[in-house]
């Protein structure tokens, strides 16, 4: 089998309300959407979520990559995922965004071929998976409400963004469960917004509210810092944004810088550094969390078979399907009671873009 072509197409989705953390707002979600064609009549789909404080590509860069790496798979054997991968990863290194459309596509052709659900083929079986949902920074009083309109819903996990001053913070943290009561699981994400010092403080107050964890509550770059808070921290401390691939897994687990790791696919490159990144944490008894940027059910779909095949897996922040107007996808999963999701069992990811919508969308084709 060899990869005859791919086509690229850039979207922008919009999201049902702003969403605000403290590094960024995003109003329009913004992917692209690989599809790698075989000379089998097989095709692959993924999707490349662009987040540019937390990953430094663009929309503009992510297209301009796209093109660059299609170039270097056309005429490959798409079977050959860790060599495409390896090859897209010495290419363009920092590109992890993009090169992880590439990655799900590749395992979508996979699964096709061998007629198996992703999961299966990553030597998994079909698991449940519960997801949180997240409200984002507003005002407290605001935030407390969508919490409870989320339990309303049926979710049994809420994640509170924070990372702003410490009065609020803490304020945010003591309505969200003053208004979901004391049987909600509260997950806090900081995304890098306090100083060590305030780190500390907010830890300390937000404490007695019960959150099972915090994400990163300081600088990436400050491991040594994460490493000193988590030996104090009364709540457990997840990495996310400190660690993209199996390399920053490694310097993570030696500092003994945090309690869990979140892997999310658009910083990893995709699912193969992503089952990377896991074997290390569960060699050091390490839980994980699967995440997400506000990929539509497609990007969504592959880190939910990810985590169904992957036992250490124990946690998941996958909604942001849920974020949008409208999710352009046909297939996949759905979000059930307790915010329940379940990967399809249909060959590969299981889902594909809708055809109307995708025919709306510019395309840029290499052979």
């Amino acid at each position: 089998m060899r990869i005859t072509s791919v086509d690229i197409f850039s979207a922008s989705l919009p999201l049902k309300v702003p969403f605000r953390i403290a590094i960024g707002v995003t109003i329009d979600s913004k992917s692209l959407f690989i599809r790698v064609h075989t000379d089998a009549g097989l095709y692959g789909m993924g999707e490349a979520n662009v987040l540019t404080p937390v990953v430094g590509e663009t929309p503009e860069t992510a297209l301009a990559s796209a093109t660059f790496l299609a170039k270097l798979l056309v005429g490959a054997d798409p079977l050959d995922v860790e060599g495409l991968v390896d090859r897209m990863r010495r290419a363009m290194p920092t590109q992890s965004t993009t090169r992880s459309a590439f990655d799900m596509a590749l395992w979508d052709i996979v699964g096709k071929a061998a007629n198996m659900p992703l999961y299966a083929v990553l030597g998994g079986r079909r698991r449940t998976i519960a997801t949180d949902n997240t409200v984002g920074l507003e005002a407290p009083e605001v935030m407390a409400e969508r919490a409870s309109d989320f339990v309303a819903r049926g979710f049994t996990a809420i994640k509170v963004k924070l990372g702003t001053d410490l009065a609020t913070d803490i304020e945010r943290v003591r309505l969200v469960r003053a208004a979901v009561g004391p049987s909600i699981a509260i997950r806090v994400d900081a995304n890098q917004g306090w100083s060590r010092v305030t780190a500390r403080q907010a830890l300390t107050a937000i404490a007695p509210f019960g959150p099972q964890y915090c994400e990163q509550p300081v600088a990436a770059w400050d491991i040594e810092g994460l490493a000193d808070i988590r030996r104090t921290s009364p709540i457990p401390i997840m990495a996310d944004e400190a660690l993209f691939d199996e390399r920053d897994a490694i310097a993570l687990v030696r500092r003994q810088a945090a309690d869990y790791f979140n892997i999310k696919l658009a910083k990893s490159g995709g699912i193969s550094i992503a089952l990377r990144i896991n074997a290390i944490a569960e060699a050091d008894g390490i839980a994980c969390m699967v995440g997400c940027m506000t990929e539509c059910r497609l990007g969504l779909s592959a880190a939910l078979h990810f985590a169904s095949a992957r036992t250490n897996v124990a946690f998941a922040d996958l909604d942001g399907g849920d974020m949008l107007k409208d999710d352009p996808v046909t297939g996949g999963f759905g979000y059930g009671p307790g915010g329940e999701m379940q990967p399809t069992d249909a060959p590969g990811l299981g889902v594909d873009l809708d055809a109307g919508f995708i025919a709306t969308l510019p395309v840029v084709t290499v052979n």
